[in-house]
């Protein structure tokens, strides 16, 4: 009797803590940091930003080196290689982003009646992957698969903004412009992408084809990484009062929706 009520009053026997293998949960670290890093790091550097002894990761090192992911810069810095890049570009082309995209896009074309867009980035272009076409008898047109740079659309500029750190130095010399509304100078881009990042919404407003806007937002995964954007492409003469802020609060909503998609594939 005693016994058992010993045994109601007990705790459930609780699973031993999962083990981590050591030397694998370190390299996986260093190659972390260097991978979000703005440039090379020391082994002084990384030891002392990662609590790590300087032998333990020079040899960590030495073996990402050889497998690829790591390289070595003459002045003895680290750096993380486009094989981490590759590793997890195959990540992502797994998920199947059009089938998570497809209700959030289906949503916002019944809320805006305009043509709709999923694009993802190639180079300094943006490539239209999915759309539902609007019911308006004036509408815009762009086929699946068809282009657009970077900066001058909604989809583009949205990507752009996510990740302009990285992608800014690419942009010079490449403002192709396309109608007089286009952006043509960096420091009209550097000030466009800040407002874009404040807002989290890219606006176009005629940049690539004349009396057409668009409005974007980016696709993130988990780490924040942009992964592709929505889009909605509207005439000019479509719009009324009040239409815009609204459209723009729209393309965020159903992008944010489709970013929390991701987390949860």
């Amino acid at each position: 009797m005693n016994r058992d009520r010993a045994n109601r009053g007990a705790k459930p026997p609780q699973k031993p803590p999962q083990r981590l293998d050591s030397t694998l949960s370190k390299g996986l670290l260093i190659l972390e940091t260097l991978a979000t890093a703005p440039g090379p790091r020391g082994v002084s550097e990384l030891a002392r930003e990662l609590g790590l002894t300087k032998s333990n990761v020079f040899r960590l090192l030495q073996t990402l080196v050889a497998l690829g992911y790591v390289q070595a810069t003459e002045d003895k810095l680290y750096r993380a290689t486009l094989k981490t890049w590759r590793v997890g570009r195959a990540v992502v082309e797994n998920v199947n982003l059009r089938d998570l995209a497809a209700p959030a896009m289906e949503v916002l074309a019944r809320e805006t009646g305009e043509t709709i867009y999923l694009a993802v980035q190639e180079g300094l272009s943006v490539v239209y992957i999915d759309k539902v076409e609007s019911t308006r008898p004036i509408r815009s047109w762009n086929p699946i698969g068809g282009t657009a740079p970077l900066h001058c659309v909604g989809t583009g500029k949205a990507i752009l903004a996510a990740r302009y750190d990285r992608m800014r130095a690419r942009m010079i010399g490449h403002l192709t412009r396309h109608t007089d509304r286009t952006i043509t100078s960096i420091k009209a881009l550097d000030d466009e992408m800040a407002l874009t990042r404040d807002r989290g919404f890219a606006i176009d407003t005629g940049e690539f084809r004349e009396g057409v806007r668009s409005y974007g937002a980016a696709i993130r995964l988990p780490g924040g990484e942009p992964i592709g954007a929505l889009g909605v492409s509207v005439p000019e003469v479509n719009l009324k009062d009040g239409d815009e802020p609204r459209i723009c609060a729209l393309v965020k909503r159903a992008a944010d929706e489709v970013s929390q998609a991701l987390g949860q594939a």
